[in-house]
């Protein structure tokens, strides 16, 4: 199934709603177009199986219109919303800039800032280093998973980041509050003995928006 004809059925099923949800969805919020063409994020290919997922932005929102579809029968099987997830690894020190930070590995960090950098009407008082792999939209699962193997790939130095500037994984997270039952985010048995070997501990921040379904 090609990307447009992936459009093509969203834009179909947007206009028909043959899915109840659809109508559920689109009575609170809508869909972003660019010159007259449905704006999609990301369409997800990489899920085990015969289905592909699209996210397309919110207007107005930082969570996702998430679209399933059946890449045999070639239908859209379910409609729902997935949250704005940013998984990071970080380090703040109050010791070390942001150069002997990044010199801590050869992994390549997202961003950054020094102690002294100007903080709205203030100052920061530590340096920091981030590193998000993945900021593309998607499951936290897979982020997480994604985020693990980015730091596996240099082990030591990830150690030595957790070690001497307290580096752990942010997860970021903000979820569409359509009808109170908000879910939340799980870590199997595998990621958690994968965080235990690299000495990580993992820091949630979660917060809700959006319009509540109408009765």
């Amino acid at each position: 199934m090609t990307d447009q004809q992936v459009i093509e059925l969203i834009e179909k099923e947007f206009k028909e709603k043959t899915l109840g949800v659809t109508e559920q969805y689109l009575e609170i919020h809508i869909p972003i177009y660019i010159d007259g063409n449905l704006k999609i994020d990301r369409i997800d290919r990489e899920k085990k199986g015969e289905l592909i997922i699209a996210y397309l932005p919110v207007f107005n929102e930082r969570f996702y219109f998430a679209i399933y579809i059946d890449i045999v029968t070639n239908d859209i099987i379910s409609i729902g919303t997935e949250a704005h997830n940013c998984v990071s690894f970080r380090a703040d020190s109050a010791k070390f800039n942001l150069e002997e930070l990044a010199t801590m590995t050869f992994l390549d960090s997202t961003d950054g800032r020094n102690k002294g950098d100007k903080k709205g009407t203030g100052f920061w008082e530590e340096s920091t280093i981030f590193f998000e792999p993945n900021p593309e939209p998607d499951e936290f699962e897979d982020k997480l998973k994604k985020l693990l193997d980015f730091l596996e790939s240099d082990r030591e130095g990830t150690k030595h980041l957790v070690r001497d500037a307290g580096g752990y994984i942010q997860v970021t997270m903000e979820m569409h509050n359509g009808n109170s039952m908000l879910g939340g985010p799980h870590i199997d048995t595998k990621a958690l003995k994968r965080m235990s070997d690299l000495g990580l501990e993992i820091n949630f921040d979660l917060c809700v928006g959006g319009k509540s379904f109408k009765d």
